[in-house]
């Protein structure tokens, strides 16, 4: 590009030295991007620059941002090395590459990881409504579950702001599409653009040092060994993995975990009580040189995620890269790979039939060695044509030429859609009020009295009318004289509608007021639930 069109652009993203699969892309991307923009790199707080990063670029600080002169370039990822980058883009939104399509995890460690569980809640509250409080809400008492984590993207409210967004597959740019849409209807969405991931086809590593490698494990000549690589987590279901190693047939398959495991997972155990611990090897974190050599001396590579958060696996393109084969999970972005470079591996809802459907496919796989080598050759070839660094480049440069261009302005982020709000068959916390007019004293013994019950919904949740089979409010009515209940057998009071946050209504109750002391109980009842004293609503009590 001409010194017209280069932009000016100010890169912000976790650099080397820190452990980070964008820090890594980003240091490709780099060397690409730079001639085609005037570009600066931001450092983030508390995170180093490499020496080497600093001999190539102008390194600045935060408080250089100028969006009015400089277009800002974020990095957007999920783990607590991007906490920075997205404080930045919210106060400074530019133009965003969405790594990972859910930035749950994100907020989280922006939040919940300091322990500040009111910003947590108050972001999701804005993020997805009172669905979001109240999933945020149940964290409190130790609810840890993923479902938020990939069900709520709690991305909104940053992504909304930005000149533009960039997403690294078709299946990325339709979610995003979705959700934004979603989260601000009838308003007008940053474009989205698909990128391919920039990822250079290095020199393989000779076979020496790939069975060299080997042997440093302690792996037998004749054993088949498959790999797992990069950050371990649930999502990447490395105990899939080690339950296949546990299936009939695979006795002399040898897996390898390279990279970190989080502690979560307790390979160790698992291994154990599988049977398999001899055959299972965790590395820990491999420097840059030692990573193709563990891919090259795979016979298999498996890349498994389930759920994602929608991001393109580096890790994935670096064994394409080196021409290894490889199996995916059959989900998201990842069934968009050409068929004769990966192999799809459908889910399974139990872990034991995945396992063991898993283990059918890499014994056919396994078995046909041509088809590995066939695979190998595709895979290397899709990254040369697909994956170019300098073509990725070029496009990154080409979408920051045309939003640079844009005036830069703060886009208004309106509020999430207003879901209607939960009823009384779901939610645990209903309070109420219930009073009784006409029942005021002196009330002579036998005389009968039309008495208005008003029935008052103080909380968040619909109660539903009594009609309902599950979730209707009904009224037990008790009249009590000593320890008899007169009106024992006597049928339940339907709420008569259903009664939205705040509403009251009226029913109507024909009583002949006893001889002698009495006492008119009125107790709410959910159909299907019990008591509703036990959720908030208390009973009205009326001496006679």
């Amino acid at each position: 590009m001409d010194a017209v069109t280069r932009p000016a652009v100010d890169y912000v993203s976790p650099l080397p030295p820190v452990r980070s699969g964008i820090a890594d892309y980003s240091v490709d991307l780099l060397e690409e991007l730079a001639p085609l923009c005037d570009l600066r790199v931001v450092r983030l707080p508390g995170q180093e620059v490499a020496s080497e990063v600093r001999r190539r670029y102008e390194v600045v600080e935060r408080e250089a941002l100028d969006p009015a002169r400089r277009l800002p370039f974020y990095q957007l990822g999920n783990n607590v090395y991007h906490q920075g980058v997205r404080r930045f883009a919210l106060e400074t939104p530019g133009v965003a590459t969405v790594h990972d399509l859910r930035l749950h995890h994100l907020l989280v460690e922006a939040t919940l990881a300091s322990g500040d569980l009111d910003a947590y809640v108050a972001a999701l509250d804005r993020e997805h409504g009172w669905e979001g409080a109240a999933a945020a809400i149940a964290t409190r008492w130790g609810a840890h579950g993923r479902a938020r984590l990939f069900e709520m993207p709690a991305h909104g409210s940053l992504l909304l702001r930005q000149r533009g967004l960039l997403v690294h597959s078709d299946w990325g740019r339709r979610f995003l599409q979705e959700e934004l849409s979603d989260r601000a209807p009838g308003h007008s969405l940053p474009e989205i653009r698909r990128v391919p991931m920039p990822m250079p086809a290095p020199d393989r590593p000779s076979r020496q040092d790939a069975a060299a490698w080997r042997r440093r494990l302690g792996v037998a000549p004749g054993a088949v060994l498959l790999g797992s690589f990069g950050f371990q987590t649930p999502i990447k279901r490395t105990d899939v993995l080690l339950r296949v190693l546990a299936e009939p047939g695979m006795e002399e398959v040898v897996a390898v975990v390279a990279g970190e495991a989080a502690a979560e997972l307790g390979l160790a155990t698992l291994s154990r009580d599988l049977g398999v611990r001899d055959r299972v090897v965790v590395t820990g974190f491999l420097d840059e040189a030692s990573f193709p050599v563990a891919i090259a001396a795979c016979d298999l590579c498996l890349n498994l995620r389930y759920p994602s958060a929608g991001e393109t696996s580096a890790s994935l393109l670096r064994i394409l890269a080196l021409g290894r084969p490889a199996v995916v999970s059959n989900y998201g972005q990842f069934s968009e790979l050409p068929d004769d470079v990966v192999v799809k591996a459908p889910l399974g809802d139990d872990p034991k039939e995945e396992s063991s459907a898993l283990a059918g496919l890499l014994r056919r796989l396994l078995a046909a060695p041509d088809r590995l080598r066939s695979m190998g050759c595709a895979a290397r070839s899709f990254i040369e044509r697909e994956h170019s660094p300098p073509e990725s480049a070029r496009a990154v440069a080409e979408a920051l030429v045309d939003w640079s261009r844009m005036p830069e302005k703060a886009r208004p982020v309106p509020p999430p859609p207003c879901p209607p709000p939960p009823t009384s068959l779901t939610w645990g916390w209903l309070p109420g009020r219930i009073e009784v007019e006409g029942g005021e004293r002196p009330w002579a013994d036998g005389e009968r009295r039309a008495l208005e019950i008003v029935v008052t919904n103080t909380g968040f949740a619909t109660w539903l009318a009594g009609r309902h089979a599950d979730g209707g409010v009904v009224l037990e009515p008790q009249l009590w004289r000593g320890d008899r209940d007169l009106f024992q057998g006597r049928p339940w009071i339907p709420l008569p509608r259903d009664l939205e946050p705040g509403e009251a209504c009226r029913i109507g109750l024909q009583l002949r007021r006893p001889i002698g002391p009495a006492r008119l109980r009125l107790e709410p009842h959910l159909f299907g639930g019990g008591s509703m004293t036990l959720c908030g609503a208390p009973a009205f009590d009326l001496d006679l």
